[in-house]
């Protein structure tokens, strides 16, 4: 059976009356979701990065270690050559000789000079990953105190909720897929949420924009779904929502 205008803007209302209960509910909780979300992405960003700057510390490490390394071959080249120039024949193995030393004497040189600037490397990183264990602990801080407002929030409302959004699906039944797309693009264009509105004071309560006298009463006359000329909002009229509001409260 075909609803009639009037059954489809009481559908609609009564779907508009539940749905700003839940998004008062929602309300309470503020921008705490979000501010939770933030502070995962911080937190796992400061993580990853910590990892990122621990993995370079290591790897400074190991390249000193590897030349210190070197170094130490380097050292025990030189005393062999030094051993066999004592032994020498000529002038000819005399000098080859005193190359070899005079090379592994630069290399010695090099890597000192990179353990230095490896050094450095690693006390510059070592501030900065000091610093960010140090961001991390305060992050983790603030999301737990975070987490802990909005747990107490949800547990207060989780349940009055579940049953608004069961009521909500059950009102969604009795509005025919057409008004229905109309009604979400609508609460979706305010940031308030509200697609169907009451004439308050001659005016709509949406956008308290005045409504004409005639349109006043093709409104109360509930034969057609009527929008304000201002803000596109449906329109019902003062009765309908107040017998709504008492069915709701009786119920």
């Amino acid at each position: 059976m075909e609803q009639t205008v009037e059954q489809k803007l009481e559908a609609l209302y009564e779907l508009q009356t539940i749905h700003t209960k839940i998004d008062k509910i929602r309300q309470t909780r503020g921008e705490l979701p979000m501010e939770v979300a933030d502070l995962e992405d911080d937190v796992a960003g400061l993580e990853t990065r910590i990892q990122k700057i621990k993995t370079e510390l290591d790897d400074l490490e190991d390249s000193i270690v590897n030349r210190k390394n070197i170094i130490k071959e380097s050292l025990a080249l030189v005393k062999k050559y030094e051993t066999q120039q004592n032994n020498v024949k000529n002038n000819r193995e005399f000098d080859a000789i005193s190359k070899e030393i005079e090379i592994q004497g630069l290399e010695v040189q090099v890597c000192e000079k990179k353990i230095k600037e490896f050094q450095f490397e690693i006390n510059n990183k070592t501030e900065v990953y000091d610093k960010a264990l140090s961001d991390l602990e305060e992050r983790k801080s603030d999301l737990e105190i975070k987490r802990t407002e909005l747990a107490n929030i949800t547990s207060e409302t989780e349940k009055e909720e579940e049953v608004l959004i069961k009521d909500s699906e059950k009102a969604e039944e009795k509005i025919d897929a057409r008004l229905r797309v109309a009604y979400n693009r609508l609460r979706g264009n305010f940031k308030n949420g509200l697609a169907v509105v009451t004439i308050e004071r001659d005016s709509c309560s949406g956008c308290f924009n005045q409504i004409p006298p005639q349109r006043q009463s093709d409104i109360r006359q509930r034969k057609k779904v009527i929008v304000c000329e201002h803000c596109g909002r449906i329109l019902v009229d003062e009765t309908m929502a107040e017998d709504i509001k008492n069915v709701a409260t009786t119920v």
